[in-house]
């Protein structure tokens, strides 16, 4: 277990070598310099660009001329909100839809599960957006368009998170508030999950056959148990900890996914600000946008790989 766990350690700290390598060559591109560099020599330049980055400097803004990580904060909260709500939707409707497909395997219902899986896994995610707004937006009025909350409520902010704000702050709006951000959320979260969704179906529904077939899932069958009580106990168990590590990385495809979901919704996230600093050609801003999300990404996978390693019997028997 402990070198199982150095190893991820390792992995980690050598990916984040090379992101700060990647985006420490972005900034040399800006015709302003980030940072206030006391040699001329690029190497000697690079380890004091990680200074900076542990004294949370990361530059200022060409356009605004506010702080980078400042930027980055006030919008990081929509962003963490949005990927949180897609992520449940992954884990939750794409393990169902993958257990359906299992349990019914060879028949229609299993057909029409990994049909719909494909296309979906084969729709682009700007394509897939618009035709939700289109639908159930502009045809059907359920959805608001773009935004977290409605205009006519003023919500102050305090954890920056619209969902927590709505029950927590001091105001007269009631329940309201809450639902009303929750409606804003639903159509973007769907949008950014469906691609990892599909994903996760389809990696569940083969993880599962193929463990349904072993002895001691017969066995269990033997003795009387329930075919729901077979799935869910004793073969979900078996396969909970590599659909951990394939929910690790989606991590990477919602990350793509969420600049292109929040620019679609105005949604005012990490990924629409780092959109509009691309086409600004804010350095800085592309800079810190990069490392943060990045960083995000290595932060989740080591998270997941650390829990599988604890799933894992063999990996946790020296502990014993």
């Amino acid at each position: 277990m402990l070198i199982s766990l150095l190893r991820i350690f390792v992995t980690a700290l050598i990916s984040l070598i090379g992101l700060t390598v990647i985006t420490f060559a972005i900034s040399l591109q800006s015709s302003i310099p980030l940072h206030d560099y006391q040699s001329h020599s690029v190497f000697v330049q690079y380890f004091e660009y990680l200074g900076y980055l542990f004294q949370a400097n990361w530059g200022t803004s060409n356009i605004t001329g506010s702080d980078v990580l400042s930027e980055f904060l006030k919008h990081f909260p929509a962003t963490l909100e949005l990927l949180l709500f897609a992520l449940l939707i992954v884990f939750i409707c794409g393990i169902s839809l993958g257990i359906v497909a299992a349990k019914n395997r060879g028949t229609w219902i299993d057909n029409s599960v990994m049909g719909a899986t494909l296309v979906g896994y084969s729709m682009p995610i700007f394509w897939w957006g618009l035709l939700l707004v289109l639908f159930f937006s502009l045809f059907l009025g359920i959805f608001p368009v773009a935004g977290r909350i409605d205009y006519q409520y003023y919500i102050e902010p305090i954890s920056r998170f619209m969902l927590v704000d709505t029950l927590i702050g001091n105001h007269s709006y009631g329940l309201s508030a809450f639902f009303n951000a929750l409606n804003h959320l639903i159509l973007p979260a769907i949008t950014l999950s469906w691609v990892p969704m599909a994903i996760m179906a389809r990696m569940t529904r083969s993880a599962l056959v193929n463990i349904l077939k072993f002895e001691y899932v017969r066995t269990a069958r033997s003795k009387g148990l329930s075919e729901n009580r077979i799935i869910w106990v004793h073969a979900l168990r078996n396969a909970l900890q590599s659909l951990l590590t394939i929910g690790g990385l989606q991590i990477s495809i919602l990350m793509t996914g969420i600049i292109i979901t929040e620019h679609i919704f105005a949604w005012p996230g990490v990924g629409n600000w780092l959109l509009r600093s691309v086409a600004r050609q804010d350095y800085p801003s592309i800079q810190g946008g990069i490392l943060a999300l990045s960083f995000m990404v290595i932060i989740f996978n080591v998270f997941i790989d650390i829990i599988s390693n604890f799933l894992d019997p063999k990996k946790r028997r020296p502990l014993a």
